[in-house]
């Protein structure tokens, strides 16, 4: 049996948006972002969006808490159009919150404050956090540009952010469990070291009661995310392949005509230096 994709590509929902589908682990996560420590889940209320909004894209979580508008996404694989992707999603949401008419008033509407947060756990990021800007992929440079959105990346791997980690159980629950898989998966079939994760961690007592409830659904998920992450890896490997074959070809091409060009000077010289021999210096 072999690591290709084996899942329904309609499955809308993903482990880490099925985990944190509850309330009260939801309000833990952002505790653990926000360094708080608030207590009711009532405050908070969830409009994630259920369906695609462009293509295969879909919105892992969003939530209203606190007069904020809180995005949250996990990702496997760095990906540069977060910002871009975030900005629209938000409109989507906030769309579905005003009523159309509303916008032509003379009276402000008011809105929940936007954030965004991307949790990462692939293997491409050293750093602790990282910030993407929605202006980076402008196509022209702005100094002061009119429209901004900011996407701040948490690395949730080993080692990396342990005061987050350590104040959201399940989230750290969960990077150990996707973990637990990528191991696996280096020395077996996807499919296996998916079955193993699960037992080790209802054994170790890492988020146990989901895993317990949710097995089949998490193990389908997880061989889907699993394969799908590498299908994106290589999808960018051959990129780089393609790149760097194209680079060797122009690299080429542009050696061959400097070659060409160097014969065709050191032949004018040969000519310069026969006409000197015979008729003295020009």
């Amino acid at each position: 049996m072999s690591n290709t994709l084996t899942v329904n590509r309609k499955y809308k929902d993903s482990v880490f948006r099925m985990l944190f589908n509850s309330k009260e682990e939801l309000l833990s996560l952002y505790n653990a972002v926000n360094g708080t420590n608030y207590e009711n889940t009532d405050d908070l209320e969830i409009n994630t969006l259920e369906e695609g909004v462009y293509m295969k894209m879909k919105n892992d979580i969003s939530f209203i808490f606190g007069f904020e508008l809180n995005l949250y996404e996990h990702q496997s694989t760095e990906c540069g159009n977060m910002p871009l992707r975030f900005l629209i999603y938000v409109t989507k949401i906030i769309s579905r919150m005003i009523v159309r008419d509303d916008l032509y008033k003379k009276q402000v509407i008011k809105i929940p404050a936007p954030r965004f947060v991307v949790f990462y756990n692939g293997t491409d990021m050293n750093e602790d956090k990282v910030t993407y800007r929605l202006s980076d992929q402008y196509e022209k440079v702005l100094q002061t540009p009119e429209l901004e959105l900011l996407v701040t990346v948490i690395n949730i791997n080993a080692n990396h952010n342990p005061d987050i980690l350590h104040a959201c159980k399940a989230l750290n629950d969960y990077a150990v469990f996707v973990a637990k898989i990528r191991t696996y998966a280096k020395i077996m079939v996807i499919e296996d070291a998916v079955e193993k994760a699960i037992d080790e961690c209802i054994a170790e007592g890492i988020i146990e009661d989901f895993l317990m409830k949710h097995r089949a659904e998490v193990q389908e998920m997880s061989v889907f995310e699993y394969n799908e992450e590498l299908h994106l890896q290589n999808v960018r490997q051959d990129g780089i392949d393609e790149a760097n074959a194209k680079a060797a070809v122009i690299i080429a091409e542009k050696e061959a005509i400097i070659a060409e060009m160097g014969s065709a000077i050191a032949e004018k010289d040969a000519k310069i230096a026969a006409y000197e021999s015979k008729y003295g210096p020009l």
